[in-house]
Formats: structure tokens, C-alpha cells, sequence
């Protein structure tokens, strides 16, 4: 079967191939941390006729968007007097620093788009979150539930919210000695906590019971949930199959794909680079059958003069 006489008849279709692959591991690698969890939008607009707040708050963001390249927390002011705005991000703790600066960067263009300007905002994704207040803005307790979120899944069978209990209460024992950040598992029960890195170890370790005792009456035998207070926040989750391993950023999943989540332990980072690499290749194969395929067609053409 001879080809078409056109050397590129299939350039469109390989591109639209190549364009398809491209696509479905982007797609899965940003619900692993960038997807929303909630946020929280001030009431009152931020009053900015001169343009001053504007000016400054896009400099917070360029500060932080910065800084989460080589940190997992930062925090800083911009502006001075009744202008000054202060904002932080943080990232959770397992995240490489290419993933928390990709995470972050993410942030003011939804706060953006979902809050507006406000005069204070917070958004809070898997694997980082963005705060900013104007100053003379109303501050709240540490300790104030901001989020939470219980799966509509019940685990059957009893035993189960002992064995949760006792994964939360290692939680708190190991949040009492890390530096504001940790996981443990037991009998399939994966729970995680993390503070914010401005946090005392005392006020962390109180903060993390409180959000503990939440999560045991607000989601009862729910098979996985979170709560979020200002200064902390805790997660749990069921994985019937066994806990993924603490170093996979694929773990943490919502509460409400919590029943799927343990088998995505192995789609990281390095199942990226993998399918990178092999795109790659596909990608180098192609232009050299369309250079070699074009060099034909150059011969043919000056065969039939």
C-alpha cells in the first residue's frame, strides 16, 4: 500500500495524538495538589480609587509567588500606614519545591478570580494556601474552624473509629515533637497534621488536639475527613488496601475521592518524569520520519523531472 504523495498527510493526525498524551498527565498531576479545597472571601471590598492597595497586593503576591521556589512558608508585609497589606502562603510539608512553587503560583489567580478584592482573602488548595489581610483587619482565634469536610462514605463494621482514634492520637503525640508538619498511619487508617510555620510548638500541639476531637464528632464513621482551623489542619483517611507510603504526594487525596485515592500512591512525581521521557522520545521519532518522509518526497519529485 503505497503512501499518499504529500510527504506530511499524517503530521496533523500525529500531532493531535501527541497533543492527547500531553494532555491526560497534566490533567491528573494537578488534582494531586492543586485542586480547591475551600476558601474564604472578606465581606467588604477593598476601597482602592488610587490604585495603592492594587499596587501593593500585586507586589505581596510576586513576594510569595518568589519565595515558595526555596521555602515552604513565608510570610511578609507591603505598603506602610493604613495600606499596609500582610499575606503568607504555606505548602504542605511533603511538597518538592517545584511542586509548592507551581501550587502557589496558582493562588492569586484564583483568589482573583473567586474573591474579587477584598479587603482580607484565603485559599486554601490540597497542597498550599494563600492569606492576605489589610491592615486593621479583624483577627480571629487560632483555634476557629474555618473548614471541614467528612466523607458520605461510613466504614462498616466495628472497630473502625477505634482504629481512626488511635491514628489520630498518634497524630497529636508526633505533632508534639516535628517541626509543624506530620503523617503516621494505623491498620490502614493515614491521618496527617500540619501547622503554620509561624506557630509555637505548644500552641500547634493544642491546636492539632482541637482539630482532632472535631474531626471524631463532626465526622463520626465517615471513612475519611478534614478540618481546617486558622492555624492548623488535620486529615484522615481509610485505605482498606493498606496506608500509602508517607513520601507520596499523590496520598493526600480529598475526602471525596478518598475511595479511590489508595491506588494512586505510585503517580507522583517520578511516574511524571516517566511518561515526560517517553513523550519525549515519541516526539523525537515522529520529526525524523517527517524529515525522512520529506527527504523522499524531495527525491521522488526530482526523479520524475
Amino acid at each position: 500500500m503505497s503512501s499518499p504523495g504529500n510527504p506530511f498527510w499524517f503530521l496533523p493526525l500525529f500531532l493531535v495524538i501527541l497533543t492527547i498524551f500531553q494532555l491526560i498527565p497534566l490533567s491528573k498531576s494537578a488534582a494531586d495538589s492543586t485542586s480547591i479545597v475551600y476558601k474564604g472571601c472578606a465581606k467588604q471590598a477593598l476601597s482602592d480609587p488610587s490604585g495603592v492597595y492594587s499596587q501593593a497586593l500585586s507586589s505581596l503576591f510576586g513576594t510569595l509567588i518568589a519565595q515558595s521556589s526555596k521555602a515552604k512558608f513565608f510570610k511578609t508585609t507591603t505598603g506602610s500606614g493604613q495600606t499596609t497589606i500582610t499575606g503568607l502562603f504555606q505548602c504542605r510539608g511533603d511538597l518538592s519545591n517545584v511542586d509548592c512553587y507551581t501550587c502557589v503560583s496558582r493562588l492569586p489567580i484564583l483568589i482573583d478570580k473567586l474573591c474579587g478584592r477584598p479587603i482580607a482573602a484565603r485559599m486554601q488548595l490540597l497542597g498550599c494556601y494563600m492569606l492576605y489581610e489589610v491592615a486593621g483587619f479583624a483577627q480571629i482565634s487560632g483555634m476557629e474552624m474555618l473548614y471541614k469536610s467528612c466523607s458520605g462514605t461510613n466504614v462498616g463494621g466495628a472497630g473502625f473509629e477505634e482504629r481512626r482514634d488511635t491514628a489520630l492520637s498518634s497524630l497529636e503525640n508526633g505533632m508534639s515533637s516535628s517541626s509543624g508538619f506530620y503523617t503516621t498511619s494505623y491498620e490502614s487508617v493515614y491521618a496527617l497534621g500540619q501547622c503554620e510555620g509561624d506557630v509555637g510548638a505548644s500552641d500547634c500541639g493544642e491546636c492539632v488536639k482541637s482539630a482532632v476531637q472535631r474531626a471524631q464528632v463532626e465526622c463520626g464513621s465517615s471513612i475519611s475527613g478534614q478540618v481546617y482551623l486558622h492555624k492548623c489542619f488535620i486529615s484522615y483517611s481509610y485505605y482498606p488496601h493498606g496506608a500509602p507510603k508517607k513520601s507520596s504526594s499523590a496520598s493526600y487525596t480529598s475526602p471525596s475521592s478518598s475511595s479511590s485515592s489508595s491506588s494512586s500512591s505510585g503517580s507522583g512525581p517520578n511516574t511524571g518524569k516517566t511518561v515526560a521521557i517517553i513523550l519525549g522520545g515519541a516526539a523525537g521519532v515522529g520529526f525524523l520520519i517527517i524529515c525522512l518522509l520529506f527527504a523522499r518526497g524531495l527525491v521522488k519529485k526530482k526523479d520524475d523531472y
